[in-house]
C-alpha cells in the first residue's frame, strides 16, 4: 500500500472514530470469506458497518482521534463495527455474538461504548438484553406505572368521598320516607284524636229536667187530697 494511500485510510479511520460513539472489536481469525460477509449482513442490519483493519493504521487513527481506549484492543488481527447514530447497539452485540457461539472462531475482545471502554463480559451481557423496542416499552412501563399508581392514590379520596355523599343522601331518603305516613295511617289518627260528642251535656240537661216534671206530678197529686167528700160535709151539718 503506498503511503498516500494509507493516509487515505488513516484519515477515513480517523473520522469514523470521531463520529462513531459506539463501537465492537473482534479478532477474526479463522474466519472464511462467506463468515465475514454473514456477519457483516448481520450488522448492517443491526446498523453497524463491520471493517476488517490494519493495527499499525488504527492506532495512528485512534491517536488523532483520541480514542486511547481503543489501543488496548488492538492485539493480532481486528475487526471493528463501527455502530451508526440510528443504530441497534444490543442487536450489534447479539450479531457478534451468535456469530462468535455458531464459528467457534470469532472472539470478541471488546469495545468503547459512549466513549467508555467495555469488556469482552459485558459485550456479551448486552447481547442477551431484550431488542431496543421491548427495552422502550420496559423502559416506559417503569415511567408510567408509578405515575398510575399516583393518579390512582389522588383519585381514591374523591372517590370515597362521593360514595360518602351518595351513601348518606340514600340513608336521608329512607329516613324521610319512614317519617312521612300513609293517608290511611293519617286518616284512623284524625279519627281517633277526634273528641267525642257531648254526651255528658244532654245527661246534665235531662237530670235538671227531672226534679221539675216531679214537682209537677206532685202538685197534681195533692190537689184532689184538699176536697172533702159529700158524707163529710153532710154530718158537719
Amino acid at each position: 500500500m503506498k503511503r498516500e494511500q494509507k493516509e487515505q485510510v488513516v484519515d477515513e479511520l480517523t473520522q469514523r472514530l470521531k463520529a462513531a460513539e459506539t463501537l465492537l472489536v473482534a479478532d477474526y481469525r479463522g474466519l472464511t470469506m462467506p463468515q465475514i460477509d454473514e456477519l457483516r449482513t448481520r450488522l448492517i442490519e443491526s446498523g453497524a458497518r463491520f471493517t476488517v483493519v490494519k493495527n499499525t493504521l488504527t492506532r495512528r487513527a485512534a491517536e488523532a482521534a483520541g480514542a486511547d481506549a481503543l489501543l488496548a484492543l488492538l492485539d493480532g488481527p481486528s475487526a471493528i463495527a463501527f455502530l451508526e447514530a440510528d443504530g441497534d447497539m444490543v442487536a450489534a452485540a447479539k450479531a457478534l455474538a451468535d456469530s462468535a457461539r455458531e464459528t467457534n472462531v470469532l472472539e470478541i475482545r471488546g469495545g468503547i461504548m459512549q466513549g467508555r471502554a467495555v469488556t469482552a463480559e459485558e459485550v456479551e451481557t448486552l447481547a442477551k438484553l431484550p431488542p431496543e423496542e421491548v427495552l422502550r416499552g420496559q423502559v416506559l412501563g417503569a415511567i408510567v406505572a408509578p405515575l398510575t399508581a399516583l393518579a390512582g392514590l389522588l383519585n381514591a379520596p374523591l372517590q370515597n368521598l362521593v360514595g360518602l355523599i351518595d351513601a348518606r343522601i340514600e340513608q336521608l331518603g329512607g329516613e324521610e320516607s319512614e317519617q312521612t305516613p300513609e293517608p290511611e295511617a293519617e286518616a284512623e289518627a284524625t279519627t281517633e284524636d277526634a273528641p267525642p260528642e257531648e254526651a255528658p251535656a244532654s245527661e246534665e240537661e235531662a237530670a235538671e229536667a227531672t226534679p221539675e216534671a216531679d214537682a209537677t206530678a206532685s202538685g197534681d197529686q195533692e190537689e184532689p187530697a184538699e176536697e172533702s167528700s159529700p158524707e163529710e160535709s153532710s154530718e158537719e151539718e
